[in-house]
């Protein structure tokens, strides 16, 4: 059976580290660190998503500057609260709750945040940093799957990563995590031919495509690390509903070395790691 990669437990590390730093940076400097999420609508998931990252912060001390607006907001009054809060001092990392209304460009609004405010990691400077291997915000899910393999020493050196999906929040930062680690890095997705003949070539497979259970066990590799970035909620006969991932978890765990449980995998690591951006971004601001 393969071993667990606990997210949950080494979240709970990292905020315990990070509640301590904050602590000492705000008796030095004289106030905490500030994370502002934007929410726009009322759409359930991404509530819920909010309360944990509001929660996350007041539990390791962040003064959170969340703003909820309703789903009938338009761009401009967006637009003008991100200034506002580019400007802010008290604000060191801006989030906007993807995903947003229909009517809202998504893409200006997240390239509207100052880079050095870019909590979640994804404005172009903070992106392209990451392909030149300077330093800078990086994605959350992504620098959080990282730091999962990198806790657990799972060794990446020359070994074959391959990530299925190539989205600018996860496969695409993710395989420049990896291949700044001197993993040799395939990307698949929908159109890839034969997708469990490349999946098999994988020492580490990443599934990040948001389709249950699209990672059987014949497409695994014996012994591979298998990291589960999917989150879907699916309902039974009965109506229960119920969060799986992109790997069929119990027949994987069988064949792989190590795999990432859904829920309590990589989700609460990329809580842990937006925590983590907003306090980085604090002390390079304090210090500059």
């Amino acid at each position: 059976m393969a071993g667990l990669l606990d997210g949950k437990a080494l979240a709970a590390q990292l905020q315990a580290d990070l509640t301590e730093q904050i602590q000492d940076l705000t008796a030095t400097y004289g106030r905490p660190p500030g994370l502002a999420v934007l929410m726009v609508g009322d759409n359930p998931a991404s509530a819920a998503y909010v309360r944990n990252k509001e929660r996350s912060c007041a539990r390791v001390g962040i003064a959170s500057y969340g703003k909820h607006f309703p789903a009938e907001t338009a761009q401009s009054e967006l637009e003008q609260t991100i200034d506002a809060l580019n400007q802010d001092e008290r604000v060191d990392g801006i989030l906007v709750q993807l995903p947003l209304p229909g009517h809202l460009d998504s893409v200006a609004l997240l390239n509207q945040i100052h880079p050095d405010k870019d909590a979640d990691g994804l404005h172009p400077v903070n992106l392209g940093r990451l392909v030149r291997g300077d330093p800078g915000l990086r994605s959350c899910t992504p620098a959080g799957v990282m730091r999962l393999l990198q806790t657990y020493k799972i060794d990446l050196q020359g070994k074959q990563a391959v990530v299925v999906g190539r989205s600018i929040l996860v496969g695409k930062p993710l395989a420049l995590m990896l291949l700044a680690e001197n993993a040799t890095v395939t990307v698949a997705h929908s159109r890839s031919h034969d997708l469990g003949a490349i999946a098999r070539t994988a020492d580490v497979l990443v599934a990040a495509v948001g389709q249950p259970n699209l990672i059987t066990p014949d497409m695994v590799k014996p012994g591979a690390a298998v990291i589960d970035v999917g989150m879907n909620r699916i309902t039974d006969d009965s109506g229960n509903s119920r969060l799986v991932g992109d790997v069929d978890f119990p027949a994987v765990q069988a064949v792989a070395g190590w795999i990432t449980p859904v829920p309590g995998g990589v989700g609460p690591m990329t809580v842990a790691m937006l925590l983590h951006n907003t306090v980085l971004s604090y002390c390079q601001r304090q210090q500059s």
